[in-house]
């Protein structure tokens, strides 16, 4: 989520008071693990600012495993009564001299667009595709808000959308 002046409700929060005990999961990368603790950090005071909680956080090697390292979590829960609601994957690309780059950042939103089709939970996109480290550090408190923070309100508002609508209220 980008902030902008036309998105300032994104970031409100007001309607999920009611909110209780949402459980989330936390996939994130080790590479550009500096920058990736930083998003769940921030993604983890948010969550706990509304008494939720982290059923899991799972570390895979880079971005093209995201969507697997989700999946495979999910598989892990989802006939337990401790399944997550949402599932963040966190990761960070630097875009460098090849191609690479293109290629693990199509692979992962394709994966992470599959997963969100496939599976009865939200997996919502932390994945940080940046020109250089220095933006990663303006969208982490910077400029451009905090990106971590961010990610978690998105799966607090598809949790709350997603028990508003099964119960039917």
């Amino acid at each position: 989520m980008a902030q902008s002046q036309h998105s300032t409700s994104l970031l409100d929060t007001k309607h999920l008071t009611s909110l209780t005990l949402p459980r989330l999961a936390i996939v994130y990368t080790e590479w550009n693990d500096r920058i990736v603790r930083e998003l769940v950090n921030g993604c983890e005071s948010v969550v706990h600012g509304f008494n939720g909680r982290f059923v899991d956080k799972v570390a895979v090697p880079g971005c093209f495993e995201l969507p697997f390292g989700c999946k495979q979590l999910w598989d892990h829960y989802q006939k337990t009564e401790e399944y997550p609601e949402a599932i963040i994957a966190f990761g960070a690309v630097i875009k460098g001299g090849t191609p690479h780059f293109d290629y693990v950042c199509k692979a992962v939103t394709e994966g992470i667009v599959q997963l969100n089709l496939m599976l009865p939970v939200p997996v919502i996109f932390g994945v940080l595709t940046l020109d250089n480290e220095e933006q990663a550090w303006e969208r982490l408190g910077g400029a451009h808000g905090h990106k971590g923070e961010e990610a978690a309100i998105s799966a607090l508002k598809m949790i709350f959308n997603s028990r508003k609508l099964k119960d039917g209220s």
